[in-house]
């Protein structure tokens, strides 16, 4: 028999621009310092073209790890006989809400404690969202602890 989940919740990170927009913008920099470069060698500086390159290729990698966490989530759900964490990309993880203990240590950082191992959950939510989310989790654990 299901239980009736007391808390069920999916956790992302806010959407970045859409791909398309990130490479219009690596492009506009890349010409710009295109422009720049042929400025530079014209004068005679073109030892500075590694340098402009260097940070075309941050950039471009910059937007590639934000596409990259933007695929993440969480999926947090609570019976009164378990806590299910589904990750994507990723393992999942269960636990026993009664012995589950919910912190934001001083980093801001939300860490659910069982049986002395700690789970951090949440890394990629604002810290206001984090926060609400604690206070969440928090009341659902009491109400699974008491059923009355």
């Amino acid at each position: 028999m299901d239980e009736d989940p007391l808390l069920d919740r999916i956790l992302r990170p806010n959407p970045p621009m859409k791909p398309r927009v990130l490479y219009a913008i690596v492009a506009m920099v890349a010409a710009v310092n295109l422009a720049l470069a042929a400025n530079f060698i014209l004068h005679g500086a073109w030892p500075i073209l590694p340098f402009l390159g260097a940070g075309v290729a941050l950039l471009t990698w910059a937007f590639h790890r934000v596409q990259l966490v933007a695929g993440h989530e969480e999926h947090v759900t609570l019976t009164p006989s378990s806590l299910k964490i589904a990750r994507k990309p990723g393992q999942d993880v269960v636990l026993d809400p009664y012995w589950v203990r919910v912190e934001l240590d001083a980093k801001n950082q939300l860490l659910l404690w069982s049986h002395g191992k700690a789970v951090r959950l949440g890394a990629f939510l604002a810290p206001a969202e984090r926060t609400s989310f604690a206070e969440a989790l928090q009341s659902a654990l009491l109400r699974a602890r008491n059923p009355c």
